[in-house]
């Protein structure tokens, strides 16, 4: 059996949770590899990804800030993730060729599914918080998917704007005074943004004329509830919080790798939450 590599590139990288993830998932099929840490500087992304190859990697993750810089350097772009404008994954070719993909699309929609089997893009309105790249990833998703009105918000409205013209319908941006009246009919509320990690103030939305049966998801993941999601819970909505979304978004990627489409288990969340 072969021994592979694979690991998440990023600077700084030590806060990642992928390693819990994905050594679990290699211990529990019994795989021969590991996972890593690679911390490299933005300067230095072009000759780190060049070695994997060499170095043996399958491939690796990619974070904050190469997830844009990659795409220029990578030998092939798969179209979701050109679509989205960010590679958060690389696999390393028979012939040391790498792909570049974006798993976060998939992975933020298997986190939906997950918090509620159900649910569908298609099912009505749904407001989208937010004009940076989970907000392209979770965009291209939701479309993917079948929704047919996405409000976006975000406190500089040309960005919004930008974005929604370039994923065109059913895409349309609402400059962030009216916020509110997105609220009203919604199936689906998304918020992208940092506002309600650790350290950043919580989200300024009022949830007041949200229906009680709208889904309310954050992909912000430390803390595992954020001001948003608590909001939302005592109102009674279902919360979905930004830890499905990385899991789901790794399943992808260590398949790609390793052969092996794992699962999502109760043991494996618990050791995640333990972190935290």
């Amino acid at each position: 059996m072969t021994y592979k590599l694979a690991g998440i590139m990023g600077w700084p990288v030590a806060h990642s949770r992928s390693p819990v993830i994905h050594n679990h998932w290699i211990a529990q099929h019994g795989l021969q590899g590991a996972y890593v840490l690679l911390p490299v500087q933005p300067e230095q992304l072009q000759t780190a990804l060049r070695a994997l190859p060499v170095l043996g990697f399958a491939g690796c993750n990619l974070t904050i800030p190469h997830k844009v810089a990659a795409m220029t350097l990578v030998d092939h772009i798969e179209p979701l993730a050109a679509r989205i404008g960010a590679i958060n994954t690389i696999v390393v070719g028979n012939d040391g060729a790498l792909t570049g993909r974006n798993t976060d699309a998939l992975g933020f929609i298997q986190s939906l599914l997950e918090a509620h089997p159900g649910w569908r893009a298609s099912a009505g309105p749904i407001t989208v918080v937010g004009a940076g790249g989970g907000a392209r990833a979770v965009l291209a998703g939701l479309i993917d998917g079948g929704a047919r009105d996405i409000r976006l918000i975000n406190r500089s409205w040309a960005k919004a704007h930008d974005m929604a013209q370039e994923f065109g319908s059913p895409v349309r941006a609402v400059v962030w005074e009216d916020r509110h009246d997105t609220l009203d009919d919604l199936a689906l509320l998304v918020n992208t943004t940092n506002q309600g990690m650790h350290g950043q103030p919580a989200l300024d939305l009022s949830l007041e004329r949200l229906h009680p049966q709208a889904l309310v998801s954050d992909i912000v993941y430390v803390p595992l509830e954020t001001p948003l999601l608590a909001a939302a819970r005592q109102r009674g909505n279902t919360t979905v919080n930004g830890l499905g979304m990385l899991v789901h978004q790794a399943r992808a990627a260590f398949e790609a790798w390793f052969g092996v489409s794992p699962g999502v288990t109760p043991e494996l969340l618990t050791k995640l939450a333990a972190t935290f």
